[in-house]
């Protein structure tokens, strides 16, 4: 039988092979270090020798021929010593193409502990006694062939010649080598401090070329006309339209890491109308240290600009809620309740209990967060929470003490065309999961609610409201010890199916963007920060409450849609159209969120409020939703409105969908 060779060893005797190899190629760069300095310092002495000898024989001193045998003489000792400093100070395995000042330092400092050394032993040799100098003759030799002054001389030369040739070499490869015109971006730096320093020191050692900097834009009035590494400063913000056309300039890239979004959408506003192409840094300071690279960065994105600061939190308060307990999350696979399991992890909770209709995207969660965080224990379900049976039976398995419940249907035109499915998900599978927690102990249970439940226009948001007054009238009800609350907050950035994903997509098609109205207005949040407030809230709510998450300023959807298309590099109303398709059945032009009215309380949260509503009597609730359990699978629509209607004084229906109709009958 023919023996098969061990793959194992095979592969060991490759990796062995290869660190030799490397080994070699170590060994042989530093000979070369080492042969180039041993040369840089054989020329600095011997300059050493000349300025100082021809001073003398002009003088009518020594003969080159008497400085020639002192100069061969000291070199031995001179390259030594130098030699022996050098590679303890490593200074023979920096790479030139990286030259900088920290490089120069070390060689001025190499340069003067030879100086010392040699002065100190010069010094001794004269203070030797004569038998000793008489008995080790290569003293008198070294130390009495040269005088001092060629100490200093050969100082110089030494840090001359070692950083010119550094410095030159790198000069060469970042000013001189040629490089094809048409290969390189010309971009604009907005911004001319440190962060602009690193970026063009970056660009100019980058070997694969990308960029050229035509300039920087600054508006601070004592930077104006200032170089840095060579590239001016052409004028302030306001100049960077005429700039950007004189320059040829293709991208911008905004190097101001401190630069508010309301600075950031100035920039992008007077670039409105350009094929200019936008680009961030990544942190300043991780560039300054090379952890990243100008390779690095990235477009700007809309998220930049809607984005607000990292939100502080009360993380003992959440620690509390949530550290060493039973953690279940509804809608687990969805933008909101995915986020909502990444925070939670990040609490050690005893258990992470997943529930989520959707196979893939729970797949996908599950993956991630037993990847990420291998020490909890997690248990991924599959569940339709329409299915009160299969709930019960998960909450009676797994007795959560905390439950978030994020599962919902959220798109409002097509629960306009569906509102028995809204009845099903939004209001019956929130009753299912409350109920479950009042049954097997759940402490509390958080609901995510949103702006639209607020005078809702909408079967989405008019069954929200609805799922919010059955959990609040549950809370305190007999023999349930659960705390309900419910957390309203508007639109995410970035959810599946918003408006961001779907104008990427239209933009990427080449238009045209439809926009449903020029005047309608939405507020956004990032997924993280709503997550975060969602935790804030319910680790120091009560139960009962309606929490309002401060959304900050409403956002124009036509200006969005502009900035989308300006940072994607086109032109608006050019490049790519943008199309008003007229208002969606259910929606509203402007959102509600009610954070300033007389009803609303402040928290010890500045971003979290409470609104003071008014609970709903048990029985009343208990009539209502039995009267909608009766149109669950109504294939009507106005039944079903009529209700929410009855049961939510506020609901005014908008823009009802048209009743579609029916298909031609082929024969």
């Amino acid at each position: 039988m023919t023996k098969l060779p061990n793959s194992d060893a095979t592969q060991d005797s490759a990796v062995g092979d290869a660190s030799w190899l490397v080994k070699i190629v170590i060994r042989c760069h530093l000979l070369s270090q080492v042969v180039i300095h041993a040369i840089l310092f054989t020329l600095s002495l011997l300059l050493a020798f000349l300025i100082r000898f021809d001073a003398t024989a002009a003088a009518g001193g020594s003969t080159s021929h008497e400085w020639a045998g002192r100069f061969w003489a000291c070199l031995p000792f001179f390259l030594v010593v130098k030699l022996l400093i050098f590679g303890k100070m490593r200074l023979f395995r920096g790479g030139w193409r990286y030259a900088s000042i920290r490089d120069v330092t070390n060689i001025l400092l190499g340069s003067w502990w030879f100086v010392l050394t040699g002065f100190v032993m010069w010094m001794l040799f004269y203070h030797l006694p004569q038998g000793m100098v008489r008995t080790v003759p290569f003293l008198g030799a070294y130390f009495g062939s040269f005088p001092r002054s060629v100490l200093v001389l050969d100082f110089l030369g030494t840090v001359f010649l070692v950083s010119t040739v550094r410095l030159g070499f790198r000069l060469y490869r970042e000013e001189l080598r040629p490089v094809a015109a048409d290969s390189l971006r010309r971009v604009l730096l907005i911004g001319a401090g440190d962060a602009a320093e690193a970026i063009i020191r970056e660009i100019h050692r980058m070997r694969i070329e990308r960029y050229r900097v035509a300039g920087m834009v600054d508006d601070d009035p004592a930077k104006r006309k200032i170089m840095i590494h060579g590239i001016s400063v052409l004028g302030g913000t306001k100049d960077i339209r005429e700039i950007c056309e004189e320059n040829d300039v293709e991208e911008i890239i905004v190097a101001m890491p401190s630069a508010s979004r309301k600075e950031l959408k100035e920039v992008i506003d007077l670039c409105s109308g350009t094929k200019l192409q936008f680009q961030s840094l990544p942190g300043v300071a991780d560039l300054i240290d090379g952890r990243v690279t100008v390779s690095q960065i990235r477009p700007v994105d809309i998220n930049d600009l809607l984005g607000r600061d990292v939100v502080q939190l009360d993380d003992e308060a959440i620690e509390r809620f949530l550290t060493g307990r039973r953690i279940l999350i509804t809608g687990a696979g969805g933008s909101i309740g995915s986020e909502m399991c990444r925070q939670v992890c990040h609490y050690r909770p005893a258990e992470l209990i997943l529930l989520e209709q959707a196979e893939t995207p729970l797949f996908d969660i599950d993956n991630e967060l037993r990847a990420n965080f291998p020490d909890i224990k997690i248990s991924a379900r599959i569940c339709d929470i329409y299915d009160r049976n299969r709930v019960m039976k998960l909450w009676a398995e797994h007795s959560p003490e905390v439950v978030i419940h994020a599962a919902a249907h959220k798109h409002v035109p097509l629960m306009e065309h569906n509102p028995c499915e809204a009845v099903k998900n939004n209001i019956m599978g929130s009753r299912n999961v409350a109920d479950a927690s009042c049954q097997y102990g759940t402490d509390e249970f958080v609901m995510i609610s949103t702006d639209k439940a607020v005078n809702p226009s909408s079967v989405m948001g008019a069954s929200k409201r609805v799922a919010e007054i059955y959990t609040q009238a549950l809370n305190g009800h007999v023999d349930c010890k659960t705390q309900f609350k419910a957390v309203r907050f508007g639109n995410v950035l970035g959810s599946n199916g918003s408006v961001i994903p779907t104008f990427r997509k239209q933009i990427a098609a080449g238009g045209p963007v439809c926009v449903t109205h020029p005047k309608m207005t939405r507020y956004f949040m990032t997924i993280p920060e709503a997550s975060r407030l969602v935790l804030q809230a319910a680790a120091t709510g009560a139960g009962g409450q309606i929490f309002l998450l401060d959304m900050g300023e409403s956002v124009k959807i036509v200006d969005l849609a502009r900035q989308m298309i300006t940072l994607s590099g086109f032109r608006p109303g050019e490049d790519i159209e943008i199309k008003f398709i007229g208002v969606r059945p259910g929606e509203k032009l402007y959102e509600e969120l009610r954070t300033d009215a007389e009803d609303i309380e402040p928290t010890v949260h500045p971003k979290v409020n409470v609104w003071k509503s008014h609970q709903a009597q048990w029985i009343w609730v208990e009539e209502a939703i039995e009267k909608l359990s009766v149109l669950e699978n109504c294939p009507d629509r106005q039944p079903v409105v009529d209700l929410l209607c009855e049961l939510i004084p506020e609901y005014e229906p908008l823009n009802p969908p048209k009743k579609e109709s029916p298909s031609p009958v082929r024969s």
